[in-house]
């Protein structure tokens, strides 16, 4: 069976289960220390496969070490059986990586014969790189899952919530009406384009193979003709893909990733702020179908995804800054430091954002609309919302600076329905139907159709001609 993370700490306690990092609960297993452990397994046993069927290593000798390091088939994990993960931490600390023990202890694995062929041609970083990018593909390709399944229900909550008026707020503050189903529309492009972006660069994920200088030079001596082929090879055995060269410090790898993590966390973290603020007490317009608790306050109901997708929206950016700056210090032919730098920096923005996508799965699944409180919200400045249509469509006919007292008088306090109808020049108008706000939510209804037609492959076209235009947002005779 695969390492047991419980035993990923020399004292035998694990380091970190995720105590203060609630956001990830029940997906950070995938990352722990024996994942990666077992990742760096899987790519030393790929490379023997590689050199095997490059037509150089023994079929025998492919056999015998596939079977002795737990190997399962091509893109999946090895199965190597306990690991001395402490010892592995603690000699790792003489070469400043894992890989130099964890051969050592392969190597005893692997019946003599058979020996020199574990590790063979390779450096220290093809294996931790490899072996980051395929905990990466493993992580990434579930946080896929999750941030399409968030936008399949974003687009069904748009849907259910297509015509229901809201009021759109700038700055803060009130500004138009908008719709609560194109708020989500919103959402819903921003999950959706982080979810393509991350998918691109997971399919582009590439093993690594270069040598100890990046010049392949130990397995042209050994391989001959089969060096050039052989990255291609041990790419094909793990599910990566073919690396295009060496990238020991060339990072674009890390550092796309990173950006995409970071993108779709900052996608997640839009919804989430705005949960949070439309849930608050004195709004109440949104509502986490499960709320949480308080310690001390039993009445309340905590926005709790939406609080701890921030929690990650707030640290994915600085984690991938570190990802950045490791990668413009990645002198030389191997960095000397700022490769070690992105082990855990990018371990942890995956965590992140993997958690991050899980929790939106639930927030969005039970997300629920209060359509008193979006009604009471939406009507609290007794028509002021419509300022705007009232400039455009008003101040022509008593005036720009007649509409702006009559506007200032409403703020004060008047009733800004029967200011209107005391003007002679209105007569004949429909106040009442001027100052709904449902008659100005604009192309509302024409967005969330052209965003739930993308979703479907259809081709939108938002400005397309109404073929029952509402009357209340003509002009006035």
């Amino acid at each position: 069976m695969p390492t047991d993370p419980a035993a990923a700490a020399p004292d035998g306690a694990a380091f970190d289960v995720g105590l203060l990092a609630p956001v990830a609960a029940g997906t950070a297993d995938e990352l722990a220390d024996a994942r990666f452990a077992d990742a760096l397994v899987t790519a030393e046993a790929a490379l023997v496969r590689a050199w095997g069927a490059a037509g150089v290593a023994p079929a025998e000798t492919v056999s015998a070490v596939s079977a002795a390091l737990g190997w399962r088939a091509a893109g999946e994990p090895c199965a190597p059986g306990d690991l001395p993960i402490g010892r592995l931490v603690s000699e790792a600390v003489g070469g400043g990586n894992p890989v130099i023990p964890l051969v050592a202890v392969l190597k005893e694995r692997v019946a003599e014969p058979h020996r020199r062929w574990v590790h063979r041609g390779a450096t220290s970083q093809d294996v931790l790189d490899t072996a980051l990018m395929l905990l990466a593909k493993r992580s990434a390709t579930a946080l896929l899952a999750d941030l399409r399944d968030t936008a399949e229900r974003l687009a069904e909550f748009a849907r259910a919530h297509r015509d229901e008026p809201a009021a759109a707020r700038t700055l803060t503050q009130h500004a138009v009406p908008t719709t609560v189903g194109a708020r989500a529309t919103g959402w819903l492009r921003g999950v959706r384009r982080a979810a393509d972006g991350l998918e691109r660069i997971t399919a582009e994920l590439p093993a690594q193979l270069a040598g100890a200088g990046g010049t392949l030079a130990s397995f042209a001596s050994i391989g001959g003709d089969a060096a050039p082929a052989l990255p291609a090879r041990f790419a094909a055995e793990l599910g990566l893909a073919a690396p295009e060269g060496p990238w020991h410090t060339v990072r674009w790898p890390v550092t796309e990733l990173g950006d995409a993590l970071v993108r779709a966390t900052d996608a997640l973290g839009v919804i989430a702020a705005d949960v949070a603020t439309l849930s608050r007490t004195e709004v109440g317009e949104l509502a986490e179908g499960a709320g949480g608790g308080s310690s001390a306050m039993p009445q309340k109901r905590n926005p709790a995804r939406s609080v701890l997708i921030r929690s990650a929206a707030i640290r994915a950016p600085h984690l991938a800054a570190t990802l950045h700056a490791a990668a413009a210090l990645a002198v030389d032919e191997r960095p000397d430091g700022a490769w070690h730098a992105e082990w855990p920096a990018l371990r942890e923005l995956l965590r992140t954002a993997r958690g991050a996508a899980a929790r939106a799965v639930e927030l969005v699944s039970g997300l629920r609309v209060d359509p008193a409180a979006v009604q009471r919200n939406l009507h609290l400045t007794g028509g002021l919302i419509v300022a705007e249509r009232l400039s455009i469509e008003l101040a022509p006919r008593i005036g720009a600076d007649r509409l702006r007292e009559i506007v200032a008088a409403a703020g004060a306090g008047g009733d800004l329905a029967e200011l209107l109808r005391a003007e002679p020049a209105l007569a004949g108008i429909d106040i009442d139907a001027i100052l709904d706000p449902a008659g100005y939510t604009g192309l509302a209804a024409r967005i969330v159709d052209a965003a739930l037609a993308e979703g479907a492959g259809a081709d939108p076209d938002v400005t397309a001609a109404d073929p029952d235009p509402d009357p209340r947002t003509e002009e006035p005779a």
